[in-house]
């Protein structure tokens, strides 16, 4: 099957984790927008999603689908997103579509965290992917300056602008053996919104696809 292919696949198989009546939290990106394709052709019922992007927004919108602020629900059940790498932990890099902070803000709110992903995201260390990472436009140079001094080099993606205001870097040169560590650090430099590894929001469940179909991926207990 084509890349394309398996992301629909996977898309389709995410609505098991959607519950009639529910709010659900939905990500951003190609495989993403299979989901919400999915889901609009389901009849699944839903009271309504928090979106993490004006992209995804407007989709779901377009295909009648209800939008919610995320400072309208206390919590959700479960956020749907995909990621640019998953390890076998479920730890992720996401970002490459620019929407981490927000992805991470719904993320936060839900129970459950499935990752749709073609099974070419899974690695078995994170850094392969250039690192997205959030920043205030003044802070740019600084911080591309402390992560010269870890031996990476970032590179300002041109002409982004976030859905924030904000810039975005692409770091590359790493391996990020201890995501949890990383992203800890790396949230508290000053000048950075966030950081686009997902270790303390890591997945729950991944569900990858294969060649042979779809794999699910539990990491409840890692």
């Amino acid at each position: 099957m084509t890349q394309d292919e398996l992301k629909t696949l996977v898309g389709q198989a995410a609505l098991q984790y959607v519950t009639p009546g529910s709010i659900v939290g939905v990500g951003t990106g190609s495989t993403v927008d299979k989901f919400i394709d999915a889901l609009a052709a389901s009849g699944v019922q839903i009271a309504g999603a928090v979106s993490s992007s004006v992209r995804s927004t407007e989709r779901m919108q377009a295909l009648g689908i209800k939008i919610l602020e995320a400072a309208e629900v206390d919590s959700l059940k479960v956020y749907i997103d995909g990621a640019d790498e998953i390890d076998e932990a479920g730890h992720m890099v996401k970002g490459g579509g620019a929407a981490l902070t927000r992805e991470k803000i719904v993320a936060d709110l839900a129970e459950r965290f499935v990752c749709i992903a073609d099974e070419s995201k899974l690695v078995k260390v994170l850094g392969a992917f250039p690192l997205p990472v959030e920043v205030i436009p003044m802070a740019a140079a600084q911080i591309a300056r402390r992560f010269a001094a870890l031996g990476a080099a970032a590179t300002l993606r041109a002409g982004c602008v976030t859905d924030n205001g904000c810039h975005i870097l692409d770091v590359r040169g790493l391996q990020i053996t201890d995501p949890q560590a990383f992203e800890r650090d790396v949230n508290q430099w000053p000048g950075v919104v966030t950081v686009g590894v997902f270790a303390r929001n890591k997945a729950a469940v991944c569900l990858l696809g294969t060649s042979s179909g779809v794999k699910t991926l539990d990491f409840s207990r890692a």
